[in-house]
């Protein structure tokens, strides 16, 4: 009968666990960056904070891979990818609002990876995750409303009765009167909102400290896209009266050095689209009125080939980990 020690990883844990080492690897690096160039004495300890838990999850994920004999992922180094000479390429608000938005993406990837673990020693790694991100995310929040920078969605007034729809209209969008927004559907446009502000920001910074010119432009060309979709979310919003986030061009310098290497750089862009086709897919799901859920599915399209082409850029500068697979049982046949 096998034991819990033996029980290998499953291709669920696996695929969880190498995603988390090349995520904390990465954000190493940048929180690096952020605590060399933060002025801020109050989001200084926010910074130090996350930097403590990324290197504490590499350490646990190191002693996982090697007590599974399994390859450690590559992921991303500060010998190769940190340049601990560079000026400040963000603000410090920007360095909190990334903090902000990572925590919260961060809460959702381990509800996801901890629904994922069998083995007892993943889940607890997982469950632990969780309560850490949960008190970063509780403690930037509390940093940004203390400094009056916390962005709330809109307020919408409380209903007095319980209502059915009963009208098809209630799904149109197109032509004639649309409806009000669904309070769902106000807060999907105005997170999205929020994720491509905080994205066109980063964009804008790393396309003019990117050695790469055909990176730069890959990074020009992001920010145009998130640009464009924000004004559509924007005039969504504004239709029905409602607030729309502020964008702020000062989150970023005028530095011209690069703090991070192109290969990270485009990793935290490929890997922030993915999660923007994520969300826009969810937004689909949860929005009824069919011009919401159009506008989501032409932009779901557009950045499908926006990530492809960073793909490819990715592959062909040798800078794509492979991520792991299943056998290829047709070769072991040959």
């Amino acid at each position: 009968m096998s034991t819990e020690q033996n029980i290998k990883l499953t291709s669920a844990e696996l695929s969880q666990l190498w995603t988390s080492y090349q995520n904390d690897s990465g954000s190493i690096c940048m929180l690096k960056h952020f605590l060399q160039t933060v002025e801020d004495s109050e989001i200084r300890p926010i910074i130090e904070h996350a930097l403590k838990l990324s290197q504490s999850h590499i350490q646990k994920l190191t002693t996982i891979f090697a007590k599974e004999d399994y390859p450690l992922p590559n992921g991303f180094s500060e010998s190769q990818d940190l340049n601990t000479d560079s000026p400040r390429l963000f603000t410090d608000n920007y360095m909190l609002q990334f903090i902000k938005q990572s925590a919260q993406i961060s809460l959702s990837g381990y509800g996801v990876a901890k629904s994922l673990a069998v083995r007892s020693d993943i889940n607890e790694f997982y469950a632990q995750c969780l309560t850490e991100v949960n008190q970063l995310d509780t403690m930037t929040k509390n940093v940004l409303l203390s400094k009056g920078l916390y962005v709330r969605s809109p307020y919408i007034p409380y209903p007095d009765k319980i209502d059915f729809v009963k009208k098809q209209k209630f799904l149109t969008g197109w032509f004639g009167e649309r409806r009000p927004l669904l309070s769902l559907e106000i807060t999907n446009l105005f997170s999205n909102f929020q994720r491509n502000a905080l994205g066109t920001a980063t964009l804008i910074g790393f396309s003019q400290v990117a050695k790469s010119k055909k990176v730069a432009q890959f990074f020009v060309r992001g920010k145009e896209i998130a640009a464009k979709q924000n004004e559509v979310f924007g005039s969504i919003l504004r239709e029905d009266d409602l607030p729309v986030p502020m964008t702020s061009d000062t989150y970023v310098t005028e530095s011209k050095a690069a703090p991070i290497s192109d290969r990270l750089m485009m990793f935290t862009v490929t890997g922030l689209i993915a999660l923007g086709i994520g969300y826009y897919g969810t937004s689909i799901s949860t929005s009824l009125r069919r011009d919401l859920t159009a506008h989501y599915d032409r932009f779901i399209h557009e950045i499908l080939k926006y990530s492809e082409d960073g793909a490819n850029i990715l592959i062909d500068n040798g800078w794509m980990e492979e991520p792991l697979q299943a056998s290829d049982r047709d070769e072991l046949s040959n």
